[in-house]
């Protein structure tokens, strides 16, 4: 299209017309839903604005995207000492996200650095406030005091820590062995006193079986008959008859009784009687001095 024909005035405008549209298009900003976009103005915080478009002065102002989604962080494992003087290696997890994106990019130069630092930092701190035994059985407590330490920090810079979760707990080789030989003793006691209580609770049930069989002799001769049937299994070839106590009883008493009516047997003679019986029977020489 040739514009000379409309003479001068015409290239003029439709020069400005294309520097217009260039201005709009410039101005044009794209956020995404999980996105805000942080406006400032000739250096002046505007605030935040999306998610989709919208038009900034070009130019002379800025913008700075803040991702609105929960962010995770793995910490290094932190090393410390322990309140009763135990040295671990602690790993967790830090979940948090940003509630003021105008806060998170005006009163911190990298909320994300910043956030990893204190978080180390209240790791180690409330690591050396605690015991082992705590550390190793009462994690959540632990969890709940890192996050509120954490939260209460990161709050003026818009930043929210939803959970804190310790993931591994390294303990020295020496301190390991400690602790399996404690569980064994442990277990072992807890055998035992099963087994004593075992042994209480069978002798009680065998002392109240022995009182209701005391009360029926006849219950006696019944159980031994089920013992019979209970070892008389198949191919089984010894079977073990118990003998009761009360047809033993009769025959001692008889051995005893025999024994008593039996006369008493002749003693056997000794060296002396036999001297002297020899001597009464043989004659005597009157020549011989007396014995």
């Amino acid at each position: 299209m040739d514009l000379s024909a409309f003479g001068p005035l015409a290239v003029v405008i439709a020069i400005v017309v294309i520097l217009l549209i260039l201005f709009i298009l410039a101005g044009l900003r794209v956020v995404n839903q999980y996105e805000r976009g942080v406006i400032f103005v000739l250096g002046r915080l505007i605030g935040a604005k999306g998610p989709g478009v919208f038009w900034v002065p070009p130019f002379i102002s800025s913008m700075r995207k803040i991702d609105l989604r929960i962010v995770t962080i793995e910490l290094p494992p932190q090393e410390g000492v322990t309140r009763d003087n135990v040295t671990v290696r602690v790993s967790a997890v830090v979940y948090f996200y940003v509630v003021s994106p105008n806060d998170a990019v005006n009163n911190v130069m990298d909320y994300y650095r910043a956030t990893v630092q204190i978080a180390q930092t209240t790791m180690r701190n409330v690591l050396g406030q605690s015991e082992l035994d705590q550390l190793l059985t009462d994690r959540a407590r632990m969890n709940q005091a890192v996050q509120s330490i954490i939260d209460e920090h990161t709050e003026r810079w818009g930043i929210k820590v939803t959970a804190v979760e310790i993931k591994d707990v390294e303990l020295p080789q020496t301190m390991q062995r400690a602790m399996a030989k404690q569980a064994e003793a442990e277990r072992e006691k807890r055998a035992k006193v099963l087994q004593a209580q075992g042994e209480a609770l069978a002798a009680q049930t065998l002392a109240d079986a022995a009182r209701v069989i005391a009360t029926e002799p006849a219950a006696l001769q019944l159980r031994y008959l089920q013992t019979l049937t209970e070892i008389a299994v198949e191919k089984n070839s010894t079977i073990i008859f118990p003998l009761p106590i009360d047809l033993v009883e009769p025959l001692s008493e008889m051995m005893r009784k025999a024994a008593a009516a039996m006369p008493a047997a002749p003693a056997a003679p000794t060296a002396s009687s036999l001297r002297s019986a020899l001597s009464s029977q043989a004659p005597r020489d009157p020549q011989l001095p007396p014995a």
